[in-house]
C-alpha cells in the first residue's frame, strides 16, 4: 500500500469509474488524493462527464478514505493497485487492467506461472475427470490454477489443486466478502489458505450477471494459458477464451463428442484455432515449463473394464484409432473420449498420426 491507497479505494467504490477514468484522473491531477479534493469543475476539466463528477461529489460527502482502509484491514481484506510493485505482472500487461484488486489470502511471484481452467457448470462425468486430472497435473508441476469459483468445472479445478496442496486463485463477480454460490464458502476459505480469492469489485458488492464477463477478463489476464474443459455453445467459458486470445495468451480446448451439448463450445473453439488439449503436458510444453511431476505410481487410476481391454489390446505396440475401433466394436465418439481420458491419466500416449500405444512407464 502507498499513501495514496485510501483514495484508490474511495474512487473504486464509485460505480462506473473504471480504468480509463482512473487514468484521466492520474494524468490530470498527478495523485488520486489531489483528485479527491478537486472541485466539480476541475474534475470535468480532467475529462470526466458531468454525471460521473456529480457522483464523485456526492460520494465524498459520506466517504472517509482512511476509514475505508481500516474497514478492509478489520475484515482481513488486502488491496493492490497499479502503484504496487506486487500487482500481478501478467494482469498489468492487458489492455486497461483493473485499477484496484481486493483479495483474501496471498498473491505471490510464483503465481506468475498460472493457468486458467474453466468450463461449464453442467459438467459431465467425462469433463469432471478431465478437470481433476488436468488441474492435479498442472498444480503438481508448479502452476497456479485460476478459475471463477462457480459450480462445475471451476470448483473441481480449485479442489483438485487444493488436494495436492497446490496454489489456486478464485476470481469473483462479487465482493470478496460475498461468496457466490453460497455453498462454496468453505471452498473459498480453503483457497485463501493456499492462494487467494480476488475481485475488482468493492467489498459488499452482490453478484450480478453484468459482473461476470469483466471477471472472466481478469481470470484470463492473470493466466499465461486458458484451458476450456467443457462448454456449451453459449458458455461463459467461451468469453474467457475470447479474452485470453485477445490478450495474446495460449488457448486450449479439450476435444469432445460431436453428440455432446457440453462439447459444442470446445469443438467450436478448436475450429476457430484453439490448440487441442489431449494431455496437460501440452500446456507445459507451450509455456516452456519443464515437467517436474509425472503420475505417481500410488496415484495411478484403477483401470475400468473397458480401459483394461484397450491396454490388453495395445500392449506397448502402436495401433491406429480406426483399428482399435474395429477390434473393440465401439463407436469412434466413445473411443475418442476414452482415449483422451486415458492419455490424461498417463495410461496411453499418441504415437504418429492417430495411432495410440500404452505408455512405456505403464506396467502391463
Amino acid at each position: 500500500m502507498t499513501a495514496d491507497t485510501p483514495y484508490w479505494l474511495a474512487f473504486s467504490a464509485i460505480k462506473g469509474l473504471g480504468a480509463v477514468r482512473f487514468r484521466k484522473l492520474l494524468a490530470y491531477f498527478g495523485t488520486l488524493a489531489n483528485a479527491w479534493a478537486a472541485s466539480e469543475l476541475a474534475l470535468q476539466s480532467a475529462g470526466l462527464s458531468s454525471k460521473i463528477t456529480a457522483q464523485i461529489v456526492e460520494q465524498r460527502k459520506s466517504t472517509d478514505p482512511e476509514a475505508l482502509q481500516g474497514i478492509l484491514e478489520k475484515k482481513g481484506i488486502s488491496v493492490l493497485t497499479w502503484e504496487d510493485n506486487a500487482y500481478p505482472r501478467f494482469l498489468r500487461e492487458i489492455d486497461q487492467p483493473p485499477p484496484v484488486l481486493y483479495y483474501k489470502g496471498t498473491i505471490t511471484p510464483e503465481d506468475e506461472l498460472a493457468v486458467a481452467i474453466v468450463g461449464t457448470r453442467n459438467v459431465t462425468a467425462y469433463g469432471r475427470q478431465l478437470t481433476k486430472d488436468t488441474a492435479t497435473y498442472l498444480a503438481g508441476n508448479g502452476c497456479t490454477i485460476v478459475s471463477g469459483l462457480a459450480r462445475g468445472v471451476d470448483a473441481i479445478a480449485h479442489r483438485a489443486a487444493l488436494e495436492i496442496l497446490g496454489r489456486t486463485l478464485a476470481v469473483l463477480g462479487s465482493g470478496v466478502d460475498v461468496i457466490y454460490p453460497p455453498e462454496h464458502r468453505e471452498l473459498a476459505e480453503a483457497i485463501a489458505q493456499h492462494g487467494a480469492v480476488i475481485s475488482d469489485y468493492p467489498p459488499g458488492t452482490k453478484p450480478d450477471g453484468i459482473n461476470f464477463p469483466p471477471r472472466n477478463r481478469i481470470i484470463s489476464g492473470l493466466s499465461r494459458a486458458t484451458v476450456v474443459i467443457e462448454a456449451g455453445e453459449k458458455s461463459g467459458a467461451l468469453i474467457t477464451a475470447k479474452f485470453a486470445a485477445e490478450q495474446g495468451r495460449e488457448v486450449f480446448a479439450v476435444p469432445g463428442s460431436v453428440l455432446s451439448p457440453m462439447s459444442k463450445g470446445t469443438n467450436n473453439l478448436l475450429g476457430a484455432g484453439a490448440t487441442p488439449m489431449t494431455s496437460p503436458a501440452a500446456v507445459l510444453a507451450a509455456l516452456q515449463v519443464p515437467i517436474q511431476m509425472g503420475l505417481p505410481q500410488n496415484n495411478r487410476p484403477t483401470l475400468e473394464p473397458f480401459q483394461q481391454k484397450v491396454v490388453s489390446l495395445l500392449g506397448h505396440e502402436s495401433m491406429h484409432i480406426d483399428e482399435i475401433c474395429n477390434r473393440l466394436s465401439i463407436s469412434i465418439e466413445r473411443l475418442t473420449a476414452e482415449l483422451t481420458m486415458m492419455e490424461l491419466s498417463g495410461i496411453v500416449e499418441r504415437a504418429e498420426g492417430m495411432e495410440y500405444r500404452v505408455t512405456r512407464t505403464w506396467k502391463i
